[in-house]
């Protein structure tokens, strides 16, 4: 476990490689799972206010579930505030290009700066897991083998998770917490020479 500021890092991010490959896994991770992406409590307010702007961008099937229900819910597993998913697995966010790749219809949105949120701070740190424990919050990498050829891009260009992801860490946890990251990533690597 590595320390910055008041995070808490698993030595994958520092160590593993990735870059997402969407062409390959088709947005997997927005379809499938046990339950829909983690929300922050303080995300359920700001998406409420740009559903308007959204929903065009929504499935029928997606607009009809959360017509009955909401656009989010909780994980029978621990509670915490997720998106809600259709029975088929989907995010009520997903939607599909052309090319059968699923994309996040907020974000959709946002790219055509309708609005100004881009998507859950989770969905865009994947495949970091962020986690709040009392003023701590832990930061691990998540193995799923539908990244499988993010792990072989990540190799091949030497991208390094904690690089790649480097706008959404930025956004959880601010420039100045960045650059002390890559402070402390440059001692990791040396110390291991």
């Amino acid at each position: 476990m590595i320390i910055v500021g008041n995070a808490l890092l698993s030595e994958d991010i520092l160590e593993k490689k990735f870059v997402c490959q969407l062409d390959k896994c088709k947005g997997a991770c927005c379809v499938q799972g046990d339950a829909g992406a983690p929300l922050l409590h303080e995300e359920l307010n700001v998406i409420e206010n740009v559903m308007d702007k959204v929903k065009p961008y929504m499935r029928e099937s997606a607009l009809k579930l959360i017509e009955e229900t909401a656009f989010f819910a909780r994980d029978p597993r621990d509670g915490e505030l997720v998106t809600q998913c259709e029975e088929t697995g989907e995010c009520v966010f997903v939607n599909y290009d052309d090319n059968g790749i699923a994309k996040c219809t907020i974000e959709q949105a946002y790219n055509q700066s309708e609005i100004g949120f881009k998507k859950p701070v989770s969905c865009h740190l994947y495949p970091i897991r962020a986690k709040k424990y009392g003023t701590h919050i832990a930061l691990n990498y998540h193995h799923w083998d539908i990244c499988s050829d993010a792990c072989k891009a990540g190799e091949e260009f030497k991208v390094p998770v904690f690089r790649f992801l480097k706008e959404p860490l930025i956004r959880k946890l601010g420039e100045e917490w960045y650059q002390e990251l890559e402070q402390v990533a440059e001692d990791w690597q040396n110390s291991k020479k």
